[in-house]
């Protein structure tokens, strides 16, 4: 069977093309903690290869002979949520039946209903693991995956029962490391039960996890990760990439492994007839793939996004939405990086993790809006295939001043919500084969999007610099503490900086006036101000 590039489960390098999954963490380190009988953690993202590293890690670890790993995976115990006796049941089960297909062990088969029986659940796991080591003829090895699946007391159980059997690990009476995988760092599994009062005051506040050494993040790829995976493509099938491919991949990723190998796979594989290897894969087909795995709403897109609800997600995104400071949580803050969402930079700053998370986040809050659209673009299109901005912000004003007020309503994001309306009825000039790039400045009060029109040609997406229309657009919103005059001079100096920086040959600085009281006659309103750069700033009222 040909190999392809994987987006769904973990990588079998049998059928996937894949970079080594011992090579994209530290080995060095992992095999120190290992000869030290640490316990330790692992966590990153949905989709980043947690599951694959894991798998490469048992089977090197198994290869050595010294040791005898198995990787078990306790998903089903999610069901169970705070009944222990049936998660830890689910447990048990999946442990027997691992150990047996991974290393031939039936001990754990043969032994552990009895050892539920007798100890009850609040002991069993510790039971059988101590068990099962004794009867070991080498030190025992557990790579538990999806530990943040489990919720509640059944999570605390677990954890608390590997805590007891800890010291039994320097005399074989315990696995010799255990290694926890999840999407969260440890500060953020489902410990809150409605034993939860009870439990803090048992242990003073504090983890029943605390014998954990360290806590691994996985990383994205690097470009030239991204070179590497794709080169394996063309060495099978002839297809070439373009020489500017991997950096605009990497540029639009930042190396997010799900983002590379999908795009990958739908600009290779995703056409109509398979991979055509005379066919050279260009950023053109780069950024169609980009556009369809957005519109088709992936599983790994569907799922991250579905975080955007939770109130502490909410809490982060917004401000940054909208370019404004405030103060956050920092646990929710490390939550959020924690998911994929943002990345946070050595010196604190936030950002959202990568251009198509920025393309899609504000696309996915704005979904039901956008299909209640019916698009128009050919209207804003001349015959020459230039796109007139001021005609499509006019309609904008309008339909803004008649649907605004209800549209909000609907929006969680709502203060985000005037930015939502206006990028998802920009959305349209994507199907015209035109861009949006959008720029979230935090703490700077404001949102930039660059528009890129392919002047001349409506059906090339990318096109040279000067062959494009670039149009920028800054959103600001007008509160009752804000003098529009201020706010107006404030938007000009900000948007002219911001047309300097990616050449823009047009700038349009929209305020939405959220101040109460104010009738849409007073709102609605357009006029244009020269700028010292001898060009000309439309603003808009709305």
């Amino acid at each position: 069977m040909a190999r392809f590039f994987n987006t769904a489960g973990p990588v079998d390098p049998e059928h996937h093309y894949v970079l080594d999954p011992l090579n994209r963490w530290n080995l060095k380190q992992v095999m120190a903690l290992v000869d030290q009988r640490k316990y330790f953690l692992l966590h990153a993202p949905r989709q980043t290869g947690k599951t694959t590293c894991m798998y490469a890690l048992r089977d090197h670890l198994n290869q050595q002979g010294k040791l005898r790993c198995v990787y078990i995976n306790i998903e089903a115990g999610e069901a169970a949520r705070e009944d222990v006796a049936a998660g830890m049941q689910a447990i048990l089960s999946c442990l027997a039946t691992q150990a047996y297909e991974q290393l031939q062990d039936a001990f754990v088969d043969q032994n552990w209903q009895a050892i539920l029986a007798k100890h009850g659940p609040l002991q069993a796991f510790r039971m059988v693991l101590s068990t099962w080591c004794q009867h070991s003829d080498k030190p025992i090895v557990l790579l538990i995956d999806e530990i943040d699946t489990l919720v509640g007391t059944t999570l605390i159980s677990v954890l608390r029962q590997l805590r007891e059997g800890y010291p039994g690990r320097l005399k074989n009476l315990f696995p010799h490391n255990v290694l926890l995988c999840g999407l969260r760092d440890i500060r953020d599994w489902r410990i809150r039960s409605q034993y939860q009062q009870e439990f803090q005051q048992a242990t003073g506040g504090g983890s029943p996890f605390n014998i954990k050494s360290n806590s691994l993040r996985l990383g994205d790829f690097s470009q030239q990760d991204i070179a590497v995976l794709y080169q394996q493509h063309t060495d099978a099938t002839s297809q070439q990439f373009a020489p500017d491919v991997i950096e605009q991949v990497f540029a639009w990723t930042q190396g997010q492994p799900w983002l590379v190998n999908a795009l990958a796979y739908e600009a290779c594989f995703g056409i109509e007839g398979g991979v055509q290897p005379s066919k050279t894969i260009a950023v053109n087909d780069m950024q169609q793939a980009k556009e369809v795995i957005i519109q088709q709403r992936e599983t790994h897109i569907e799922q991250l996004l579905d975080k955007l609800q939770q109130p502490r997600v909410h809490r982060v995104i917004e401000p940054i939405l909208l370019g404004v400071s405030r103060p956050m949580s920092g646990q929710d803050v490390e939550y959020v990086v924690d998911l994929g969402l943002l990345k946070q930079s050595a010196n604190g700053a936030l950002s959202i993790a990568n251009p198509i998370y920025k393309e899609v986040i504000p696309r996915t809050l704005s979904w039901d809006f956008q299909t209640a659209v019916t698009p128009q673009q050919p209207a804003y299109v001349d015959k020459t295939g230039q796109l007139h901005i001021n005609q499509l912000l006019t309609e904008f004003q309008q339909f803004f001043r008649e649907n605004s007020d209800s549209w909000l309503d609907q929006f969680q994001y709502k203060e985000a919500g005037p930015h939502l309306i206006l990028q998802a009825f920009l959305q349209r000039i994507i199907n015209g084969g035109g861009s949006i790039h959008r720029e979230y400045a935090l703490g700077r009060g404001r949102t930039d999007l660059l528009l890129l029109w392919p002047a001349g040609n409506t059906a090339a997406a990318i096109k040279p610099p000067l062959q494009q229309q670039r149009i920028v657009l800054e959103l600001k919103l007008l509160h009752l503490k804000n003098s529009i005059a201020t706010k107006q001079q404030e938007g000009l100096v900000q948007i002219c900086q911001y047309m300097q920086h990616c050449a823009a040959t047009e700038g349009h600085l929209l305020l939405f006036d959220r101040r109460k009281g104010k009738s849409w006659d007073e709102r609605i309103w357009v006029r244009q101000e020269p700028v010292d750069n001898g060009k000309t700033i439309t603003i808009w009222g709305l």
